[in-house]
């Protein structure tokens, strides 16, 4: 089973590091993890963001699932671009795993940022927004992209000291898509 292996972990330092790491615990549960940054482009190259658009696509195209690092990423929800591409999945209907190395609800995480006030009954950040408060970890669109076409967003007890280092929870779904293939099919 070929597994896309989304998250804003590209964007770290040792991302690649990062990448080999997570095929490494795919590999040893019978699976082929497929990170985006093992395709290879000439940065200099003009189009060079499409190319990286259409070499993630054809990566997803290809494979039977994702796992999506969903920790917030450069605020209090999860990277837009993993999101997209946990969308494409969901809606080419192909398995849906993710997790989050942040615990908290998100409306937790938006009052992190700010002031939230009730009015009505209703959150408002700063700015006078609604705040979306389902108790959930993240966007309604993002948690029932993965509880209606996969599982629940996996999460830990508690924050671990390294959430972008920490693979705990990325291991729990590449369990939890290993378990989903009948035997026969596992690569070994």
């Amino acid at each position: 089973m070929l597994i896309y292996l989304a998250g804003p972990d590209v964007f770290l330092p040792d991302a690649v590091e990062i990448g080999r790491r997570k095929q490494a615990i795919c590999a040893r549960h019978g699976l082929i993890g497929l990170y985006p940054l093992d395709a290879e482009f000439d940065a200099a190259a003009p189009g060079l963001s499409r190319a990286i658009f259409r070499s993630n696509e054809a990566m997803m195209s290809k494979a039977q699932a994702i796992i999506a690092n969903l920790t917030p990423f450069r605020g209090p929800s999860a990277d837009a671009g993993t999101v997209y591409e946990l969308g494409f999945m969901a809606g080419c209907g192909k398995l849906c795993l993710g997790y989050c190395n942040d615990p908290l609800p998100y409306t937790q995480r938006v009052a992190a940022r700010g002031e939230v006030t009730a009015r009505d009954g209703v959150l408002h950040d700063a700015h006078g927004h609604v705040v979306e408060d389902f108790g959930l970890a993240d966007n309604l669109m993002i948690a029932h992209a993965l509880d209606l076409h996969g599982c629940a967003l996996i999460t830990p007890q508690s924050s671990p000291d390294d959430p972008w280092h920490d693979l705990a929870a990325f291991e729990a779904c590449v369990k939890l898509a290993a378990a989903r293939l009948p035997p026969a099919k596992l690569l070994r």
